[in-house]
């Protein structure tokens, strides 16, 4: 049977409160080895620590969501720092930059998004990213980043960019990390860029409760629907599914140093 990780999964989410040991027992049944739990804000980062401490599937990240920062309050960064330590925590973020929304100041984003940038060199970390109608303005931060350090290690999370960003990204040494919307009827762009990507930089994702994938669309997501997501990854680069098991597992293995 092929083995996952789904990289991000937002599992403290209430929607997760009533059922969650069935949860991780229907991912543990599809093939699920590791869940990366991740972070948005100070405060959810230590419920994501502590599901990680209960429970021997899930690795957490902690950080702070740019639609988020604007929120945060005066201590909130040092809280990160001080469980970014923890031997459950796999990664930073999410972090990153979005201009759909306008809830925090755009040089208040690229701040945070600096200073996890950071803190990831500093602790040998990866970087999970955020980005929405951001894409030029996050590759140029990840450039002054590479030009001043070298490779860096992070996920473009639920990529839903062009050919353009996702190439510029795995040449600076990130990997693309592919949701439930490449499933999606109206996404033949977003699969047109996946068809194009390297094997050894492909990750699969649910985002969940978020973003279900055909043909669970419009339900709670869940860990154990990534497989779907997989399947059309597969089909869409035109490999097995179980070579896409095998390259996306090996790959968030890498990365996260699960």
């Amino acid at each position: 049977m092929p083995t996952w990780i789904d990289t991000h999964a937002h599992l403290d989410d209430e929607r997760f409160h009533a059922d969650l040991p069935a949860v991780l027992e229907r991912s543990a049944s599809a093939g699920l080895e590791r869940i990366v739990v991740i972070a948005t804000t100070a405060l959810d980062s230590p419920r994501c620590v502590e599901l990680a401490a209960k429970h021997a599937i899930l690795r957490a990240s902690v950080g702070i969501q740019p639609n988020h920062v604007a929120e945060a309050s005066p201590t909130a960064w040092d809280q990160v720092v001080a469980l970014s330590t923890r031997p459950e925590v796999v990664a930073l973020g999410e972090t990153g930059l979005d201009r759909h929304w306008d809830y925090t100041p755009f040089a208040q984003q690229e701040d945070y998004f600096a200073r996890h940038l950071e803190l990831a060199r500093r602790l040998d970390r990866a970087v999970v990213i955020h980005c929405r109608e951001a894409e030029a303005d996050t590759v140029r931060m990840l450039r002054t980043d590479f030009d001043k350090h070298g490779p860096v290690r992070a996920v473009m999370h639920s990529f839903t960019g062009d050919l353009a960003t996702a190439e510029a990204c795995v040449a600076m040494g990130l990997h693309i990390s592919f949701a439930g919307m490449l499933t999606y009827k109206n996404a033949q762009a977003l699969r047109d860029v996946a068809a194009k990507m390297p094997l050894d930089r492909v990750l699969v994702e649910t985002d969940c409760p978020y973003l279900s994938p055909v043909p669970h669309r419009g339900q709670r997501n869940e860990p154990a629907h990534v497989v779907h997501t997989a399947a059309v990854l597969a089909e869409t680069i035109g490999v097995s599914i179980d070579v896409i098991a095998g390259n996306t597992t090996c790959n968030a293995r890498r990365l996260f140093g699960i």
